[in-house]
């Protein structure tokens, strides 16, 4: 599984994909903090916080996280190789596993410059230092855990057919409806007791809650067990293909 994970990383930072993703969100969310005018601008709210990264950042990797993913299966699919790849002495959940950490550490890689925007905002406090450092904290651990969640909808999302295109469509659909749908669904008010419960089937909930600077358990084992879940749908997309 290492060696397939060593692979993968290659594969990412050897092609352009790799470096146009932390480009992207890296340009994306600047600009919003510091560039476009209006209550997301940190120097215009006057509040030594990351608050716009973590509220920019969910809706980026939504399209990105999608986009690094969606030829992990696909592409193995439409050149054939995945027919070598399953025959290797690994199991399918190893090699699920290995494009997974790969992606996931693809996306860490693009929040570690972000660092750099922690480090302004710190010394820009009024005294220095004026800033959440618990909240900021489990804010990006909050991000991890979110980008974990991504990539697992990705992974899954690219086992399912060999056209980029529309592994990239279905991951982004799914993303999307995690995100935002459980969320909507919930303030329907349809289902009575169970609008709480439905709420925090969706990733938004638990995403929030860990941005407080609170690590609840509850929200680290929901991440895992949605994580688990994707990757679980993905060991049996592939399996499919020997029924």
């Amino acid at each position: 599984m290492i060696s397939l994970l060593q692979k993968e990383i290659r594969s990412y930072l050897s092609s352009v994909i790799g470096y146009v993703v932390i480009c992207v969100f890296l340009l994306l969310s600047g600009l919003f903090m510091w560039a476009f005018p209006g209550n997301l601008n940190t120097l215009d709210k006057g509040y030594s916080d990351l608050d716009t990264l973590f509220y920019i950042a969910p809706w980026v990797f939504m399209f990105l996280i999608p986009a690094i993913t969606m030829r992990s299966f696909s592409e193995e699919k439409r050149t054939g190789t995945i027919e070598m790849l399953l025959t290797k002495p690994i199991t399918d959940m190893q090699i699920v596993g290995a494009k997974f950490f790969a992606g996931l550490l693809l996306v860490i890689f693009s929040l570690l410059p972000t660092l750099v925007y922690f480090v302004t905002i710190y010394f820009l406090g009024n005294p220095v230092g004026n800033i959440d450092l618990g909240g900021t904290f489990g804010s990006y651990l909050g991000l991890v855990f979110l980008g974990a969640g991504y990539t697992a909808i990705g992974i899954f999302g690219s086992s399912l057919t060999d056209n980029q295109v529309v592994a990239f469509i279905i991951s982004l659909f799914i993303t999307f409806f995690c995100f935002f749908g459980f969320g909507e669904i919930g303030d329907l008010s349809w289902f009575g007791s169970f609008d709480n419960f439905i709420i925090n089937l969706g990733i938004n909930e638990h995403y929030v809650s860990m941005s407080r600077g609170v690590i609840d358990t509850r929200d680290v084992i929901y991440f895992i067990c949605f994580v688990f879940i994707f990757l679980l749908f993905t060991k049996t997309a592939l399996q499919s293909r020997k029924w």
